[in-house]
């Protein structure tokens, strides 16, 4: 993703700003958290005003919503703190409205902000990914070894989405009192997080307070860690988390790299030797014959929204699509 890396931030030191896009009632404000700068796709803190009104609608990109304070009426269901939903692209939400005001978290995932006005689904909606949840209440605290190795006790999590097919995750974490982890890790996928409450400390970048975000990119050292009194997070992953823990705080993004694609040799020799020789390094994966084969109904590939129409939402002068230049850099050993 072409998010860059937002470590430390706090949102409280920010202004909401007028929400003006096509499609979105009067009274919504956000504060932009992080956003991709090629795709749109962006993490908000939104507010909504006492009074506000949404016609039924859908988005082009998905969506996830967590509510932090205050109530939201979804069509015939009233929600409130601890709410989370997630929206394929294309779901139509139903109206939504707010008698006294509400504060969420919205992410939208594939695709900038968008509202398009129906009250039905778009056609090619996997409408069987929407689920929602009250986070809060419905799930219970789980140990924190949702990767293995896994984090120290006294970090714990909920699990609110998984996506088969990338592994990327969204989950509720906390941190309890005098919670602390004496290592350093990172990771081969992006990481998020938003401070619902409390407060954490991370060695290279401070105390992380309430309303403390960061979106971390791969392979970026982060610990050790503490919490005196605890704290309460969103948490994401944009693909598969594992935990590369070690002591060296000195260690560069490269050298972690070296180190991960290290562990695929030792871990999968033969797997490695075949992806560095005759250059096959292919930059958007190599052909998964599970999906393209054919079979009754169509490939499995062939039954996937096509996202360069369905669930494109581009300007003619405001795309910024890079693909790499396909160097390969083959090493025997």
């Amino acid at each position: 993703m072409a998010r860059p890396h937002i470590e430390p931030f706090c949102d409280r030191d920010v202004p909401f700003k007028k929400m003006n896009k096509k499609g979105f009632g009067n009274g919504m404000h956000f504060k932009m958290l992080s956003m991709d700068t090629d795709t749109g796709a962006c993490s908000m803190t939104v507010q909504f005003d006492a009074g506000y009104k949404q016609t039924p609608g859908f988005s082009w990109s998905e969506l996830e919503v967590l509510v932090m304070e205050g109530e939201l009426q979804l069509g015939d269901k009233k929600v409130g703190k601890g709410y989370y939903a997630f929206f394929p692209a294309g779901y139509a939400m139903p109206a939504l409205s707010t008698e006294k005001g509400a504060q969420c978290l919205f992410m939208y995932n594939t695709g900038e902000p968008s509202l398009v006005e129906s009250d039905t689904h778009h056609p090619l909606c996997r409408v069987d990914r929407f689920h929602q949840t009250n986070a809060y209440n419905d799930i219970p605290w789980a140990l924190g070894n949702i990767a293995n190795p896994a984090t120290a006790c006294g970090c714990m999590i909920k699990l609110l989405n998984h996506n088969d097919r990338t592994h990327a995750l969204t989950f509720l974490y906390c941190m309890t009192a005098n919670f602390t982890q004496d290592n350093i890790s990172y990771h081969d996928c992006a990481e998020e997080s938003y401070h619902i409450w409390g407060s954490s400390w991370i060695m290279q970048f401070g105390e992380v307070p309430t309303g403390g975000y960061f979106w971390r990119p791969p392979y970026i050292n982060h610990g050790a860690f503490a919490s005196e009194l605890g704290c309460i997070a969103l948490g994401r992953v944009d693909s598969k988390l594992f935990n590369h823990f070690h002591y060296n705080p000195w260690s560069t993004v490269e050298e972690n790299q070296l180190r991960a694609v290290a562990r695929v040799h030792q871990r999968d020799p033969h797997v490695y030797k075949w992806m560095v020789s005759n250059a096959h390094n292919h930059p958007h994966g190599p052909e998964d014959f599970e999906l393209t084969m054919p079979r009754h109904g169509g490939s499995l590939i062939s039954r996937e929204p096509n996202r360069n129409e369905a669930f494109s939402h581009r300007h003619g002068d405001g795309g910024h699509h890079h693909h790499g230049d396909g160097h390969a850099h083959d090493h025997e050993h």
